[in-house]
């Protein structure tokens, strides 16, 4: 039988709404995206640490709505008028909690997107009162939408995410792996990210396919 070997080929993250796993902990956010029509006041917070897949929820946001999204951070350079033509979606807002200029383009969006009748997705990783927002009539704006958090994984969504992030690399893991790693790796979705990322490392580096054994030696290495 052929062996599965590493090779250096590109990751193609799938962010379709196919390729998003279900779970008790991500139900609700997912819900609410699908229901975005009924946003209260057309505006929604979305939260979850990294990886919990607040990037792959926007983005099928994205592909209902036809929004445009943009990083917190690229605010201050952006058009504002031109982005509150339609459906916007602003990815780690809590990144801008130090940048007055990037705030007040933001409130601005804010007031113009809604204005205009046009829904508006806000992310972070942390919950809304933890933003660390300074410019007090955003902070209450934002206060006042619903916000919905996409929770620590559980065992089904951790395994669903160890096999999405082996296929997004164009690899398909046996039986026994996942199992293997789940019961010897930290429990969060970054963790996860990180270990695929060393499994893919180090299958290329040794032309070695993903296998137990790689795994243990670089859950190994991690250790030390």
């Amino acid at each position: 039988m052929a062996k599965q070997l590493g090779f250096d080929l590109p990751s193609r993250t799938a962010l379709g709404r196919d390729a998003f796993f279900v779970a008790p902990t991500n139900a609700m956010a997912l819900a609410m995206i699908e229901n975005w029509a009924t946003w209260a006041g057309g505006k929604l917070v979305l939260t979850g640490p990294e990886g919990s897949g607040k990037t792959h929820l926007t983005h099928v946001w994205a592909d209902m709505t036809g929004a445009k999204i943009i990083a917190a951070t690229d605010l201050n350079n952006a058009d504002i008028p031109a982005l509150a033509t339609g459906a916007v979606a602003v990815e780690d807002v809590p990144r801008i909690a130090n940048d007055p200029a990037s705030q007040t383009a933001l409130f601005h969006l804010h007031n113009l997107v809604l204005a205009e009748r046009h829904p508006l997705l806000l992310t972070g990783a942390l919950p809304v009162p933890r933003w660390g927002l300074s410019l007090p009539d955003l902070t209450s704006r934002v206060a006042a939408a619903t916000a919905v958090a996409l929770d620590p994984p559980d065992d089904a969504l951790l395994s669903a995410l160890l096999v999405k992030l082996l296929a997004d690399r164009q690899l398909t893991p046996k039986p026994e792996l996942i199992p293997y790693l789940l019961s010897r790796m930290d429990r969060s979705f970054a963790a996860a990210i990180e270990l695929i990322d060393q499994l893919d490392t180090a299958s290329i580096a040794q032309k070695r396919p993903i296998t137990r054994h790689l795994a243990a030696q670089v859950l190994d290495n991690d250790t030390q």
